[in-house]
């Protein structure tokens, strides 16, 4: 297990326990680095707070990506 060294890890991972009910191996992966851990953390929000589409589309469009892109998560 990794340890939180920066504040914005340690909120990041409060966030993910809260939300997921474990801190996922993406977000271990990004709290090594703090820019990549703020961008991943702008994305998902942005991800989130898109209303344009149904939440089952918008699910649908983030798996054809990370098929795409080869993505394992």
């Amino acid at each position: 297990m990794q340890s939180a060294k920066g504040l914005l890890a340690r909120l990041a991972f409060w966030a993910t326990k809260r939300k997921v009910g474990k801190v996922v191996v993406p977000v271990r992966i990004h709290a090594l680095h703090s820019a990549l851990l703020f961008g991943y953390g702008q994305m998902e929000l942005a991800q989130e707070k898109a209303g344009k589409l149904p939440a089952a589309i918008k699910s649908l469009a983030q798996i054809r990506v990370a098929l795409r892109i080869g993505c394992p998560f």
